[in-house]
């Protein structure tokens, strides 16, 4: 049973049965799992090994009723899925195109649509990345993203308070992680330096009539790596 399940049963009395504790090895990264029984007064009974078959058991029944590994046709600009658990991967594109963009009041550029370049998204458990490509598709060769929050690719996402979908599709999962992105005000240079040739208030500010793909700097990174 989830949290959210049992908050909504709260009138309901639940009496510990079972404490499972998890240990690691500190040399090569190895799991181990004991379980305890749970006496009248509260207190731990001497630990078993928790065998792979009950493991086995509270995997698939966890993943059968709270998977959260998208499903449904996959969407023509994504590029690269991995739906394992703890290695959850996505990697896809957008071309060029114009954005809502929101800033802090403290940068000066006000909140409206920007021309951008094509943006390759790389969502990693809880992270995100970003990186720009030239042409309406993504090439071999892959730039900085030309954008605030952004250190040499990876974005820190911010005030956008975005829940993550139910029983996702890929395509639910494409919404999220951009929502995260450009629905968050931007507010600062990343690493304290423009990831564009020129300062990034003013290429910003003249990307409302078009983008400048000659403000772009190379990032050393190519496609073909990103989907290794």
């Amino acid at each position: 049973m989830m949290t959210h399940d049992i908050l909504e049963k709260a009138d309901q009395k639940y009496v510990p049965q079972l404490a499972v504790i998890l240990y690691e090895s500190d040399i090569d990264n190895e799991y181990y799992l004991e379980s305890h029984d749970i006496d009248a007064q509260g207190r731990l009974k001497a630990g078993v090994p928790l065998s792979m078959e009950c493991i086995s058991a509270i995997a698939a029944n966890f993943t059968q009723n709270h998977t959260i590994s998208p499903h449904g046709a996959i969407p023509s600009n994504m590029l690269y899925a991995d739906n394992r658990l703890g290695h959850d991967k996505y990697i896809w594109y957008n071309p060029p195109q114009k954005r809502m963009m929101y800033f802090s009041k403290g940068l000066n550029i006000p909140n409206a649509y920007y021309h951008v370049p094509g943006i390759i998204y790389v969502a990693k458990g809880n992270s995100l990345n970003l990186y720009a490509f030239k042409g309406k598709e993504p090439e071999t060769e892959l730039f900085k993203a030309p954008f605030f929050n952004t250190t040499d690719g990876a974005v820190c996402l911010g005030s956008a308070k975005i829940d993550y979908p139910d029983n996702p599709s890929y395509q639910d999962i494409i919404d999220y992680w951009e929502k995260k992105f450009w629905l968050t005000e931007f507010s600062h240079l990343g690493g304290s330096r423009n990831p564009t040739k020129n300062n990034l208030v003013t290429v910003t500010k003249k990307s409302e009539e078009a983008f400048d793909y000659e403000e772009l700097l190379p990032i050393g990174l190519t496609l073909e790596y990103l989907l290794k």
